[in-house]
């Protein structure tokens, strides 16, 4: 077997396409100088092999959803995992994207006009979920948490300002389905995020992205949708009963 410092950066892209986010924040080129071995690479951008190879063997584990029981976890642990793992994830791939869409589009925008509707979308797609996230991490989470809190104590939960959780919930609710409006529509331009036959490495690691930032999403709105908002509406009806 090819130890991975021999392999070309773009058979390990090939490989593992979430490979191009260390390579980007290393300054490795997998585009242009996708055909350097990794080692010459990293001679190349002047970064220590050791540290690219960690990262790398790092991805697998970084991608990988914490363990726990979320149907009966506390609360914060809950909205703490949701913040840490989704909404940094978010806010870390958003701008990556976003500058990929740009690059992208102005290499390929006159053969594929597709393009620039789909660095549209994303655009709009971030702009709310950053809203987004800033309402449930300045109101909702801290008020859920320190209800489930009360009642762990088996004291009666705090009064909120919204009257009832189900106020805020109702909008984060409408929130998550127009964003999954948005990612219908850029997965319908892109064919299930395919990139062209004739895409650069950059094309290919852009529509790639977009695939894990659905998925990513995906997870983030079933853990509120499915676990956490029921729970919490479960808990302030049977607190105030």
């Amino acid at each position: 077997m090819t130890p991975l410092a021999e392999k070309t950066v773009r058979e390990i892209t090939q490989q593992e396409p979430s490979s191009v986010r260390v390579f980007e924040s290393v300054g490795i080129d997998y585009c242009c100088g996708g055909k350097r071995t990794l080692r010459d690479a990293c001679l190349h951008a002047n970064v220590p092999e050791e540290r690219v190879l960690a990262l790398l063997a790092n991805l697998e584990t970084a991608q990988q959803e914490e363990a726990g029981d979320w149907l009966t976890a506390p609360f914060a642990d809950l909205t703490a995992h949701i913040v840490s793992r989704h909404h940094d994830f978010v806010r870390r791939e958003g701008p990556r994207l976003t500058a990929l869409a740009e690059k992208v589009e102005g290499r390929h925008g006159k053969a594929h006009p597709e393009l620039a509707t789909i660095r549209d979308l994303f655009a709009a797609l971030t702009q709310e979920l950053y809203i987004h996230m800033l309402k449930e991490e300045q109101v909702l989470f801290p008020y859920l948490n320190s209800m489930d809190a009360a009642v762990r104590a088996g004291k009666p939960a705090p009064p909120a300002f919204f009257g009832t959780v189900r106020n805020p919930i109702r909008h984060m609710l409408a929130d998550h389905d127009d964003a999954g409006d948005l990612l219908r529509q850029m997965s319908d331009l892109s064919g299930r995020y395919q990139a062209p036959a004739d895409a650069c490495q950059s094309c290919q690691a852009f529509y790639h992205g977009l695939a894990e930032f659905e998925e990513d999403l995906h997870q983030h709105v079933h853990l509120e949708n499915n676990i956490l908002f029921p729970r919490a509406l479960q808990m302030e009806s049977t607190s105030a009963s």
